[in-house]
């Protein structure tokens, strides 16, 4: 068979370009296939940005990646870090048309991010077959789909329901405080366009779901039946994942093994609580110091990520923390600045529990690596992603008061108490190790995962 020809095309962020490089390293595995990932390359990119299109570019000599320059955008005021992605995305369209229209071999299917809908109008101008790529839960898919419906006929924006409780197939009810910021105030130029994105996912030839059958079975059913886009036509839907890290170095610093390693080496094994926020999960001074407490009252190990602003300056522990906190603590708990190599940390035998933001990434990489999650989201789609970990998958507890001005010392106590000490965190650990055999599962050959990937790959070309 004539080997294919797939263009990846991912939205820019950590979160997006991570999972989509796992996703041709998934490809590349299948063998027949080769993958070019093409991905925006704006001019005003911050250090992050950077470092994250330097990983891309050093993922796998077998990956060949090609930079969309774009022109500078009008510097103006933005309301949302999502405004200037999305912006970037639009303006590199023709960029992407030339690259596309110039490829040698001809391209056989072209996969975009679920932020990159505008190249599906390229994608039908050159006649590719155009496929999404859905990096995050299935229920999140599940319940996109609806939204543009529900707002239809909503009296009032979510950001305006708080607690009510919200109706979609295949999901548990999700209050509306707990959708996600980009779509909470409906008059908003910016939920407006994530509307019209929404709207206009169906017209793919087929969606890839970073999820794995086991996991998400409710929701993959209602997206697969087409009770998630009553009336319209709905795309096939290939559920591919979990598409993670190998946790071997890669993307995780300079490929040396990082000293919190070494310590975590001498703890008991399932002793310590990770806590890891990703690469915006920053918290006020306040919150740091109601964490410190609630973990230094706990008793428990713990090694933690400490970031206190979006940008990469160093956190000063000591003005940040409990006066004494980190010499009362040092026999028994770790903390780092602003970063942790978190896949390495997971798969490590003395984690216990994770608290987490919920970031899908984090979320898969904690179900890979059997441990409990203590949820704790703080932004996009992870109050989302929280319902459906802590009520649908049941691989995690919530962090109470995660959705007010602060968590209290008190729930950080108790939560951590509850996964590493009580039978209801017996429980939780036991769900976790039977999701990671699961998940083992869905990826191995003849997995349910694996047998998605191949029958996509199959398809190449067509165009139904």
């Amino acid at each position: 068979m004539a080997e294919k020809t797939v263009v990846l095309y991912p939205s820019l962020g950590v979160g997006h370009l991570n999972p989509m490089t796992q996703l041709a390293k998934a490809f590349l595995r299948r063998r027949g296939v080769a993958v070019t990932i093409a991905v925006v390359d704006p001019p005003e990119k911050d250090a992050v940005q950077a470092a994250a299109l330097a990983r891309l570019a050093a993922a796998s000599p077998f990956i060949t990646v090609r930079l969309l320059p774009i022109p500078p955008c009008a510097s103006k005021q933005y309301s949302h870090p999502i405004e200037p992605v999305l912006e970037a995305l639009r303006a590199a369209n023709p960029a992407l048309r030339e690259f596309l229209r110039s490829h040698v071999p001809a391209v056989d299917a072209l996969v975009v991010d679920m932020f990159c809908t505008d190249a599906l109008d390229v994608a039908a101008e050159l006649a590719i077959p155009a496929y999404i790529f859905y990096p995050s839960a299935a229920g999140d898919l599940a319940v996109y789909f609806h939204v543009p419906e529900l707002y239809r006929a909503a009296p009032s924006s979510f950001k305006d329901m708080g607690r009510a409780p919200l109706n979609f197939a295949g999901v548990p009810p999700v209050r509306a405080l707990d959708m996600p910021d980009t779509m909470q105030e409906r008059e908003s130029d910016l939920c407006r366009l994530r509307m019209q994105q929404i709207a206009r996912m169906p017209e793919a030839t087929g969606i890839l779901v970073n999820s794995f059958e086991w996991l998400e079975s409710r929701a993959l059913e209602a997206l697969r039946e087409g009770r998630c886009l009553p009336g319209r036509s709905k795309p096939k839907i290939y559920c591919i994942g979990p598409l993670v890290d190998g946790g071997n170095g890669a993307g995780e610093g300079n490929g040396e093994r990082h000293a919190c390693l070494g310590w975590m080496d001498e703890q008991p094994k399932q002793s310590v609580v990770f806590l890891c926020f990703g690469s915006r999960g920053a918290f006020s001074a306040a919150q740091l110091k109601e964490t410190a407490r609630g973990l230094e009252r706990s008793g428990h190990r713990f090694l933690w990520a400490v970031r206190s602003s979006r940008d990469s300056s160093e956190p000063d522990l000591e003005a940040l923390l409990p006066d004494g906190f980190l010499e009362r603590t040092k026999d028994r708990g770790l903390v780092l600045k602003n970063w942790a190599p978190q896949t390495q940390v997971l798969r490590h035998d003395a984690v216990g529990a994770f608290v987490t933001h919920c970031g899908w990434n984090s979320a898969l990489e904690a179900v890979m690596s059997g441990v409990a999650m203590i949820c704790w989201p703080l932004y996009a789609e992870q109050r989302l992603n929280k319902v459906h970990m802590v009520e649908e998958m049941k691989v995690g507890v919530v962090m109470e008061g995660y959705d007010e001005e602060l968590v209290t010392a008190d729930e950080v106590e108790a939560k951590v108490r509850l996964v590493m000490e009580s039978e209801e965190g017996k429980k939780l650990r036991e769900r976790a190790a039977k999701a990671k055999e699961m998940a083992a599962n869905a990826i191995k050959e003849g997995g349910s995962s694996d047998v998605e990937i191949r029958e996509f790959l199959m398809g190449l070309g067509k165009i139904h």
